[in-house]
């Protein structure tokens, strides 16, 4: 058994990696960290795990008792915590903040987007998990990018309210949020540094911009990125292209038939869609932010660092309905 700890215990994206390791048949849930709830059960903030989990949220990490851990702090706080903490060699880091997503001179973190870099995870010690938007956004333009196609790219994309975090804002409240659509942070949003660097990565020549509007949508979990670009390509070529970068993937794929969001939330899914409309080629790609976008890609990362099969503990059913 794989055993598993988790620094910052409180968030949507811890309470999603609980629900996922407490069903998951090859690891084992050790302690979870919470400075602002420690000694409190588990079920009493995740309300949903009640029943599923005696756990009690504890004060100091014990690194000796685990082989992983997945840290789900803020972002900012990652780094800050690896500074004050020694976590012996052994103990893989998975991180779900943006703190060490970008290359540094010092950083040894792997991007941990599988369909991109999966023997590079295999092999890491120290994983970045991606961000929710730059996951669903890359998984729509990878394929391009590796057979150098990539011209300008224009993207709208919404996400639902917990891709924002648990805390409560002027615009992530409910009543605010309810029956609205707003748009934020147009063309600056901070998952396009990770994006252009996977972009780079594959195509280094790709010097375009890549136009992003975010926006917030009035649903809870949940991304639909429509995104387009001038491609000289049939719709059949785009196809068979998208079909052979994905081939070997085990969550994502392309489908033949329009896509819908549903489709994927509560699952590791990304579902693919692509479209030729004269000059210009159009994907869509949904994922759930919280899952795919987060702690189930998490989960997926941490099953290729430790060489057990892709899928463990990620047949999850979507909430269709």
């Amino acid at each position: 058994m794989i055993k598993v700890g988790i620094a910052g215990g409180a968030g949507y994206t811890a309470g999603e990696l609980i629900r996922i390791l407490l069903g998951h048949p090859q690891a084992e849930l050790v302690w979870i960290l919470s400075g602002s709830h420690a000694h409190e059960p588990v079920h009493k903030v995740h309300r949903d795990l009640l029943g599923d989990t005696d756990l009690v949220f504890v004060e100091k990490p014990d690194f000796s008792a685990v082989d992983v851990v997945f840290f789900c702090m803020g972002h900012g706080k990652s780094a800050a915590f690896l500074e004050g903490h020694s976590i012996p060699d052994r103990v893989k880091i998975i991180d779900l903040s943006h703190d060490y997503r970008l290359k540094a001179e010092g950083n040894d973190f792997v991007y941990g987007l599988p369909e991109m870099s999966r023997e590079a995870i295999q092999e890491a010690t120290h994983v970045a998990n991606p961000g929710c938007f730059a996951t669903a956004i890359q998984l729509a333009l990878l394929p391009l990018a590796d057979a150098g196609l990539l011209t300008e790219v224009h993207i709208h994309a919404i996400t639902g309210s917990t891709g924002a975090g648990q805390a409560p804002s002027g615009t992530t409240h409910f009543s605010w949020r309810n029956n609205n659509i707003s748009v934020y942070k147009a063309f600056g949003h901070q998952h396009l540094q990770e994006i252009g660097q996977s972009l780079k990565a594959l195509m280094p020549a790709f010097d375009a911009a890549v136009n992003f509007v975010p926006l917030r949508g009035d649903f809870a979990r949940g991304i639909l990125a429509s995104v387009y670009l001038d491609c000289d390509l049939s719709q059949e070529e785009a196809c068979r292209l998208f079909d052979r970068y994905y081939e070997t993937a085990v969550f994502t794929s392309r489908f033949e038939e329009n896509i819908d969001l549903k489709q994927v939330v509560n699952t590791n899914k990304c579902l693919l869609h692509v479209a030729k409309y004269d000059g210009k080629l159009h994907v869509t790609s949904v994922i759930d932010n919280l899952t795919k976008g987060a702690s189930g890609q998490a989960i997926h990362n941490m099953n290729l660092m430790f060489g057990i099969a892709e899928k463990t503990g990620l047949y999850l059913k979507p909430s269709a309905f």
